[in-house]
């Protein structure tokens, strides 16, 4: 029987550097069902950091995230995860009411947003077709390097003495008295804590515990490397339709990365892309930019998991001991893993907040708020 502080169900990157946060304050043994961790929505991101993904409401958490992705420590890692790109929110007839919502979002929020249009957004997009488009400047969108990130959390977590355990599928855990006892694989583990950091799996991780579930569902996301001619510009930044039907960048050798911006409905599974939902995306590009779609060299999909209000959960269940919420982060827990994790270990450790995050009240991401 092994004994610690917590169990963390889940090693991607919210079990990842929620472990390795906490590793100061407490002896943590992390859980991973898959061989290696980050197998499912970590690596399949789409990889960008963007301050008006997710909404209003994740913001906060991505801007306090910046700091330690732009310029980590070096303990943490010797060069930055972020690499400018910028981003394009874009827009033609009907679509412009959503690029006014996205701007009267976020006006006063300290996020930089200039409006473009005409020959200016031509020149950001060279290929674009027709006239009329309109678009939000996001000059601070960078690509995150996820797969550093992951692994520079993983480290700093096997420094701090946390015990990974891979291929260990959760069976059971029961609470007795102040204790759970925990059955993963063919580990046995005896924990005051278990944190629930399961990703599409959430709500049946805490119906197995005993707790009542949230309402955390799973949806399929898209996304298809493309070659085309002409190739996809190097300096391209990253073109959000800002009436949430596609977006695309470039990636290493001319190449693009295509999504439809599809949230389809799902079983927690190992996803699998849908022809048609690689169809329609192409379809819509092809209604955006005249490149030519020479070959469609890659395709996957990734499960993005949400909470009913589309905000992360953080916190102690209401009513079950023992039992810590840390999910639903959608399709931004990327690019809020820092504060995230940061704010999940002063909560369980009960001290005072990292610097970067003391300024976000923890209360409007607590599941008690789920739970009325």
């Amino acid at each position: 029987m092994r004994r610690v502080d917590v169990a963390i169900v889940g090693a991607g990157m919210a079990g990842a550097s929620l472990a390795a946060e906490l590793a100061r304050h407490a002896s943590v043994v992390l859980i991973e069902a898959e061989e290696r961790p980050g197998y499912h929505a970590t690596g399949r991101s789409a990889a960008f950091w963007s301050e008006t993904y997710g909404g209003p409401g994740v913001q906060p958490l991505t801007t306090a995230s910046r700091d330690l992705l732009a310029a980590p420590p070096a303990e943490f890692a010797d060069a930055g995860f972020l690499r400018m790109r910028g981003a394009l929110h874009l827009a033609s007839g009907g679509g412009e009411a959503a690029l006014d919502a996205l701007a009267r979002a976020f006006a006063g929020k300290g996020v930089a947003l200039r409006p473009v249009e005409g020959g200016e957004v031509a020149a950001l997009l060279p290929g674009l077709r027709g006239a009329g488009w309109r678009g939000l400047l996001e000059p601070s969108t960078a690509d995150i390097d996820v797969a550093a990130l992951h692994h520079a959390y993983l480290r700093m977590a096997r420094r701090g003495g946390v015990t990974l355990l891979c291929a260990a599928p959760l069976r059971s855990a029961l609470r007795e008295g102040a204790r759970w006892r925990i059955a993963a694989g063919a580990a046995a583990i005896e924990a005051d804590v278990l944190v629930n950091a399961a990703g599409a799996w959430a709500d049946a991780v805490a119906a197995m515990a005993g707790a009542a579930p949230l309402g955390i569902r799973a949806y399929r996301r898209t996304v298809a490397q493309l070659r085309t001619d002409p190739p996809a510009p190097a300096d391209l930044p990253l073109v959000m339709d800002a009436a949430g039907r596609f977006y695309f960048k470039a990636e290493a050798g001319g190449r693009a990365w295509l999504s439809p911006h599809d949230e389809t409905p799902s079983e927690p599974c190992d996803a699998a892309p849908d022809e048609i939902d690689v169809a329609t995306a192409i379809d819509r590009f092809r209604g955006v930019v005249d490149w030519r779609v020479e070959a469609v060299e890659r395709r996957w999909a990734g499960l993005r998991s949400f909470a009913p209000d589309r905000l992360p959960v953080y916190g102690f269940d209401v009513a079950m001991p023992g039992f810590f919420w840390f999910a639903g982060q959608g399709g931004f827990g990327i690019q809020t893993a820092p504060a995230a994790a940061r704010i999940g270990a002063a909560l369980l450790s009960g001290t005072a907040p990292h610097a970067s995050v003391e300024e976000i009240d923890p209360k409007a991401y607590a599941p008690s708020r789920l739970h009325a």
